[in-house]
């Protein structure tokens, strides 16, 4: 098994560890970071922890050639998944600046990009990660981890600013995928 599948794998786990310890009533003592719950604080670093994760596996698949299958098809899912859980535990605890639709938009945009995706590898082509994507990546990454940490002690309209700037992104990308690839998508009807 490759160093980058190992790192997806770790991923994969660290994100039910990080669900667990939000239902740890034991462990939701305040601490004086940043007023964040004990719990929180374990969330909020896992998800750190696993974001670098994706980043370094990624990186290190191209750079030692450790480019597989399975990281291709573990990959993504990693990543969906560990987003998606940042962002509906965000949006129960942080109702007023993580609105349902916004992560109904993040859901959306992820579900039609993989069924393009699937589209093109049955027709034999492989579609290259957006430049917007990798700007919503990054801007997704960067605004759930100001939330999570309780925006580091900066003013919220920061953290809601970049929140805002990866739900714009998120729908860019999405936009940008279905349109440099509606051949294949509008094909089959």
């Amino acid at each position: 098994m490759t160093t980058a599948n190992k790192l997806t794998i770790l991923r994969v786990l660290m994100i039910p560890v990080m669900v667990v310890f939000i239902y740890m009533k034991a462990l939701e003592s305040p601490t004086n970071f940043f007023n964040l719950p004990l719990n929180q604080l374990i969330f909020a670093l896992l998800f750190v922890v696993a974001a670098f994760t994706d980043l370094l596996d990624g990186y290190i698949a191209r750079k030692y050639h450790q480019i597989t299958t399975f990281g291709k098809f573990l990959d993504p899912i990693a990543d969906k998944v560990l987003v998606m859980v940042a962002f509906l535990y965000l949006m129960q605890i942080m109702p007023d600046r993580v609105p349902l639709w916004a992560v109904m938009v993040v859901i959306v945009r992820e579900f039609a990009v993989t069924g393009i995706r699937l589209l093109a590898v049955e027709k034999g082509d492989v579609i290259a990660a957006s430049p917007y994507g990798k700007i919503k990546t990054a801007s997704t990454m960067l605004a759930l981890t100001i939330m999570l940490f309780n925006d580091f002690g900066l003013p919220v309209l920061i953290g809601d600013i970049i929140f805002y700037m990866a739900i714009f992104f998120t729908v860019m990308s999405g936009m940008d995928y279905l349109l440099k690839n509606r051949k294949v998508v509008f094909q089959s009807i």
